[in-house]
């Protein structure tokens, strides 16, 4: 399959994706000469015509604007979209394991369709709560985890 990235998807996004998606043509549409600021309405035909057979974008409002999804379904491609609203390091991180966890399995599903399909992965949860566990050992050891007076002992003591 021929997937198109928008120009909304980050280019390091680009990167990782042909590392390990193999079997594929990856393209980001800022690779692509004249493509860049192509509007939505226009871009979905214009991929079509060029071969491409998905499309995977970050606009989680395409789907609300009539025209653009006109365009879509005109078009026949698949789509693809990873909403989120981070930015910086966290928003990265959450487009590259968003992306590269649902994409496999996407691409998958796509090539048995019988038909156009609109996939949207589903991003992980940013906050600490849910990405971290965290344990003070003081508090509650884990097992196995020396006692205050093991860890009082000089190097090389052995006492238990």
């Amino acid at each position: 399959m021929r997937l198109l990235l928008d120009e909304n998807v980050p280019r390091p996004l680009h990167q990782i994706l042909t590392c390990f998606i193999v079997g594929h043509e990856i393209v980001h549409l800022l690779d692509l000469d004249g493509w860049s600021g192509t509007q939505d309405e226009a871009l979905y035909p214009r991929a079509a015509a060029e071969g491409f057979h998905v499309v995977l974008t970050n606009d989680g409002r395409q789907m609300q604007r009539p025209r653009e999804v006109a365009a879509i379904a005109a078009s026949g491609l698949h789509r693809i979209e990873y909403p989120h609203k981070h930015t910086g390091l966290v928003g990265i991180s959450i487009a590259i394991a968003t992306v590269t966890a649902g994409l496999p399995h996407a691409l998958t599903l796509l090539q048995e369709a019988d038909g156009q399909r609109l996939i949207t992965l589903r991003g992980i949860d940013p906050t600490s709560a849910s990405r971290l566990r965290v344990v003070d050992p003081a508090a509650a050891p884990p097992k196995f985890w020396p006692s205050a007076s093991r860890r009082s002992a000089t190097p090389g003591d052995t006492r238990e």
